[in-house]
Parts: structure tokens; C-alpha cells; sequence
């Protein structure tokens, strides 16, 4: 009796294309609170702190970024305002002129 190894097959392949799915992406960023400077141009990525590290999150955020400016991480926020469940943490950039 031969046994088929299909149902496991399908189960990586689904796992495997739904890494993508966790994959950081540009969302709203969080509005200046008081005392903070309103005018400076700000960024966010939504992303998973266990899936995503911080030089991919900073890579997508310097990418939405203007050119000659560099995203600065200003705050990171867990409200699920902006982001879904699987990627519940929102990165707040400032995109600060390059000196």
C-alpha cells in the first residue's frame, strides 16, 4: 500500500506562500502629539516584530520616504488602529533631511 505525501505538500506550499503575506508594508503614520513638531514629513510600516527585523522595517520605510531624507525611527505602537492582527506592530519615521 503506497501512502501519497500530497496533503503535506500542500500544507508547505501554502506556508511558503504566506510568508509574503507577513511581509512589512506602508500604512498611516501616527499624527504629531503635543509638543512634537507637526511639520516634519512621517512614515509607518505595519509588521510583525517576529517575522520582520528592524533594517526591513527601516528599508520600507526609507523607500516611502522623499528622496535626500532618511527615516528615523520616532515610535513604534501596538493600537491595531492601523495594522491587522498578524502584523500588529505600526513603525513611525520621521524622514529627516540627510546632513
Amino acid at each position: 500500500m503506497r501512502r501519497t505525501h500530497a496533503p503535506a505538500s500542500v500544507l508547505v506550499a501554502a506556508a511558503l506562500a504566506g510568508c509574503s503575506a507577513l511581509a512589512p508594508y506602508p500604512t498611516y503614520p501616527r499624527m504629531a502629539g503635543p509638543g512634537e513638531e507637526a511639520t516634519a514629513s512621517r512614515v509607518a510600516v505595519c509588521y510583525d516584530a517576529l517575522v520582520s527585523g528592524p533594517d526591513e522595517v527601516q528599508s520600507v520605510a526609507q523607500q516611502e520616504c522623499p528622496a535626500e531624507t532618511t527615516a528615523t525611527h520616532f515610535d513604534t505602537d501596538w493600537r491595531l488602529e492601523s495594522c491587522p492582527l498578524l502584523l500588529p506592530a505600526r513603525a513611525t519615521f520621521v524622514c529627516a533631511a540627510k546632513k
